[in-house]
């Protein structure tokens, strides 16, 4: 599954930064040629644009809730996080899980300034692009401004993150 997953995630951040560097903000890349019945239709339907963009707002609300552990069950078991506020790659569910108890600490909230959303296949798409956070440390209130990727990918019929990326702008 770990190759699969890497093939793909390699794939989806390429397509992202191609369509990036062209200025793009394509929806849906590449097509299927499979039939279905209208009652397997909808479960093999490509997702929109809009649903992908909803997996922030459900992922955001989840931070609002301040339990690391509602943040951790959007992530698949084997996904990597390459988290902003922290050097530390966490590639399983303790790890991502222990970043979050600290992120959450700040109380942070994020509003995305820019995104590039790549609906792959029926079951994958990708999210790319500025988020900023405002955090909340010591009764001062502070922005973080970050660049992101979200690789989701539908498993069992649940979105779920299986790699997600996000690194401090240069110039902060």
């Amino acid at each position: 599954m770990r190759n699969r997953h890497l093939t793909r995630t390699a794939a989806g951040l390429a397509l992202v930064a191609a369509l990036a560097t062209a200025g793009c903000s394509a929806q849906a890349v590449g097509t299927t040629s499979e039939q279905s019945t209208p009652a397997s239709a909808a479960a093999l339907a490509k997702p929109t644009s809009q649903e992908i963009a909803g997996l922030f707002t459900t992922w955001n609300d989840a931070l609002a809730t301040g339990s690391a552990e509602q943040v951790a069950d959007l992530y698949a078991p084997d996904a990597v996080l390459l988290p902003t506020l922290s050097n530390e790659v966490r590639s399983d569910r303790a790890g991502i899980v222990n970043y979050f108890e600290h992120f959450l600490l700040n109380k942070p909230s994020g509003t995305i300034e820019r995104e590039i959303i790549n609906v792959l296949d029926e079951n994958t798409a990708v999210n790319a692009g500025v988020y900023v956070f405002t955090l909340h440390k010591d009764g001062q209130e502070s922005k973080a401004r970050a660049r992101f990727t979200f690789l989701y990918e539908r498993i069992d019929g649940k979105w779920l993150i299986t790699d997600h990326h996000s690194s401090l702008m240069p110039e902060s």
